[in-house]
């Protein structure tokens, strides 16, 4: 029995998608810069699929720069921003954000700017009022991140959007866990620059977008032929941006659906693993993304819970047939503590013992319940003076 629990770090490919790029690979596969008929066959095939990410936003198309996925955006929205200016400024950014948001504004700091890094609570949410107080006269950028990937947290992006239009300064969220899991409208938010990922909607890997308000000014990462409006150069990569388009229409179509099934899924594996108390729920359980549990591991003994950690569970559960991870898909190679978890409060020991399960379109009830009881077991194996009941 093969279950798959780690759609936060990748979603299969789905048909339609496929199908979308099977298209463009054999019969739209011109240079979408070139104005002969092969080029605009291709050209129209990227308009679509602009069209398509932007309704999932409520945006306007025209706002939509593709990218080769969430850490291009990113990169792109911070620096993109910062490079505007001839002297380091102010820029915030959340305690528990992704490193394709830590790395470039780390970067930042040793050419002398300005970071602060808003605290979270036990549940990993900003407090709106801490972002509030911390920006200055010359804060140019706050980047929150929408969802947090390893413990599903849901922040207030509508508070802290407002707070930074009431003093003028730029907003960019990165919603590349949220996009597709829960709606989005960037208009009603009063978002500024908003990044996205074709592989977490179950479209393919390699695609990616950041929406640009209208009129709002960025600097380039790219030099060289102005594709994407100017916004991106390179040749863009019809195939996966177009099966993006697919994915990120019928995201669209199904989320209310989609979105109360997994719920009801993400519920009842929470009541089946409750009685276990080595597994303590991490992250806030209602502001939480509908498809997303996470926990870490309580033992009392010392010696045991040093050997036992997070990674040792996504092994177990891997020889048993069963997909889940320990922290962000990009960190999973490393034993390091959590900087979310660390961030949120928890111990060393705690930090380091983080797992995640995260459901998809796949996920039935017989899966749920199986994992229950298979993680159960695995617990009991190892930590036998805690029994699950």
């Amino acid at each position: 029995m093969q279950i798959y629990l780690d759609h936060s770090a990748t979603t299969p490919t789905r048909t339609e998608a496929i199908a979308a790029m099977h298209r463009v690979l054999t019969a739209e596969w011109g240079n979408p810069s070139s104005i002969h008929q092969w080029g605009e066959r291709s050209s129209t095939a990227i308009e679509q699929a602009r069209f398509q990410v932007a309704a999932l936003l409520n945006a306007n198309p025209d706002a939509i720069a593709f990218t080769s996925g969430g850490t291009e955006a990113n990169n792109q929205a911070i620096m993109g921003v910062t490079n505007q200016y001839s002297t380091p400024q102010h820029v915030i950014i959340s305690s528990v954000e992704h490193s394709s948001i830590n790395a470039p504004v780390e970067w930042l700091a040793t050419r002398g700017w300005q970071v602060t890094k808003l605290p979270v609570d036990r549940s990993g949410r900003i407090d709106p009022q801490d972002l509030a107080r911390a920006i200055r006269p010359n804060t140019v950028l706050v980047s929150v991140i929408s969802a947090q990937s390893e413990v599903g947290t849901i922040q207030p992006i509508a508070q802290l959007a407002a707070i930074c239009r009431q003093h003028q300064v730029c907003f960019h969220t990165d919603a590349v866990q949220a996009a597709g899991k829960v709606p989005i409208d960037v208009r009603a938010l009063g978002i500024d620059l908003l990044s996205i990922s074709s592989h977490k909607l179950y479209g393919p890997q390699g695609a990616g977008a950041l929406y640009i308000r209208p009129g709002l000014e960025l600097i380039p990462l790219l030099a060289g032929g102005g594709q994407e409006m100017g916004w991106r150069s390179g040749t863009q990569a019809v195939p996966q941006i177009a099966g993006f388009g697919v994915a990120a229409e019928l995201a669209s179509e199904e989320l209310a659906l989609e979105n109360s099934r997994l719920i009801g899924l993400r519920d009842r594996c929470f009541e089946l693993l409750a009685n276990c108390p080595i597994l303590v729920p991490t992250g806030d359980r209602w502001q939480r993304l509908p498809h997303h549990l996470s926990f870490c591991l309580h033992i009392p003994d010392r010696d045991t819970s040093a050997s036992v950690t997070g990674k040792t569970i996504v092994r177990h559960l891997n020889l048993a047939g069963i997909g889940i991870s320990s922290g962000a898909a990009c960190a999973s190679g490393k034993l390091t503590p959590s900087p979310i978890l660390l961030a949120m409060g928890y111990s060393q020991t705690e930090a380091v013992s983080g797992i995640r399960l995260t459901l998809g379109k796949s996920t039935t009830v017989a899966d749920i319940d199986w994992t229950a009881m298979v993680l159960k077991q695995i617990l009991d194996r190892l930590v036998p003076q805690l029994v699950c009941a």
